[in-house]
């Protein structure tokens, strides 16, 4: 094991043990004088990590509480990025349900696989348009689409998930603006500007807006700041939108999925060759010369080391996002991610950036 892995070993235990102490006795003085004001007799450490367990249960554990499901038949569902990836899949989920899917496809035009794919689905329920979600001329062709196939369209549009994303890695040094400029303009903008377009329709039917964000959404890391800031700002851009829709009636949720990169495939070695191979060639000479081929060629190959790494399955994606959509009462995030990234979010998230910033870098 690596000195650096040894350290971070040390210091994650060391964190563990104080996390276990400072629980054993704050914990009880705590909740003692919870009880003391309730006017209740005090509770012992056991009665205490008993209680702290049962709410880890309540959380973690169990099974999501069902909270009813709206009616499904006659409701159209517009989807981003459907090429591929989620989306792809999430139109054929849909589309099983009874939803009419407007599957919004960036290569329809050019004879896309996956847009012939969706095509061949029953096409009184499955209508995949282009849309190339950084055209206002295509944005605003593909709602005047949905607003004419619409079953009834004074009952406007029950969702829209907007889904088309991008993705890259770099450090900053090496990051060129104009990047920061595209990966946004697809997973932020594009976002913004589909939302406007269909909310009217979503207004009218009373919906949902459904954003796909990510983890990198509400936690940054190394080599990921153009992804990372793109998805805060859908992070930012939908609670402002939630707060405004309340009073309309309309529920917007974000999705936080994890490491995904075997199911979606949106990271092979290919992409990281020629990723690694235009980051190196358009650096300036001076980031090169400071700080090196050998340090570059191991963030590379530490990049290539993620491409099989993550979830196979995209189940757990599909079904919260169909949660956001069905659900009476729907949740305002959800996180599909394997249990030690959901820890580690909530640790950059939740705790000093002193002690995450000693755990994790």
């Amino acid at each position: 094991m690596a000195p650096q892995s040894m350290i971070r070993v040390g210091l994650l235990v060391s964190f563990s043990g104080f996390l276990t102490v400072a629980l054993g006795f704050g914990l009880p003085a705590l909740l003692n004088a919870v009880m003391r004001m309730l006017g209740l007799p005090e509770t012992s450490v056991t009665e205490c990590i008993v209680v702290v367990y049962a709410l880890f249960v309540l959380y973690v554990a169990m099974p999501r509480i069902p909270r009813g499901s709206i009616e499904v038949k006659g409701k159209g569902v517009l989807i981003t990025g459907c090429d591929s990836g989620f989306g792809h899949a999430l139109a054929k989920h849909l589309h099983k349900l009874g939803f009419t899917v407007f599957a919004g496809c960036l290569l329809k035009d050019k004879g896309g696989d996956g847009a012939k794919e969706l095509e061949e689905f029953h096409p009184d329920r499955m209508k995949v348009i282009q849309l190339d979600v950084c055209s206002d001329g295509e944005v605003k062709a593909a709602v005047e689409f949905i607003r004419n196939n619409l079953e009834d369209s004074q009952r406007g549009l029950w969702a829209v998930v907007n889904n088309a994303g991008v993705s890259t890695f770099g450090e900053v040094e090496f990051t060129s603006v104009d990047t920061y400029k595209q990966v946004s303009e697809v997973n932020l903008w594009g976002t913004i500007r589909v939302t406007k377009a269909v909310l009217p329709l979503i207004r009218r039917a009373k919906g949902r807006v459904v954003n796909i964000a990510s983890m990198y959404g509400r936690m940054g890391n190394a080599m990921r700041s153009p992804y990372c800031v793109s998805k805060y700002g859908v992070e930012a851009f939908s609670d402002c939108l939630r707060y405004e829709m309340k009073s309309w009636g309309v529920k917007v949720s974000v999705i936080e999925p994890g490491n995904f990169i075997v199911a979606t495939g949106i990271l092979t070695r290919d992409i990281v060759a020629a990723t690694a191979n235009k980051l190196w060639s358009e650096a300036p000479p001076d980031v090169k010369e400071d700080y090196g081929k050998a340090h570059f060629e191991h963030l590379m190959a530490l990049m290539r080391s993620y491409c099989n790494s993550g979830q196979k399955d995209e189940a757990p994606v599909m079904d919260d996002i169909t949660d956001a959509i069905v659900s009476k009462r729907p949740y305002t995030r959800y996180s599909p991610m394997e249990p030690h990234w959901w820890i580690r979010v909530q640790i950059m998230t939740h705790l000093p950036g002193a002690i995450s910033d000693l755990l994790y870098f």
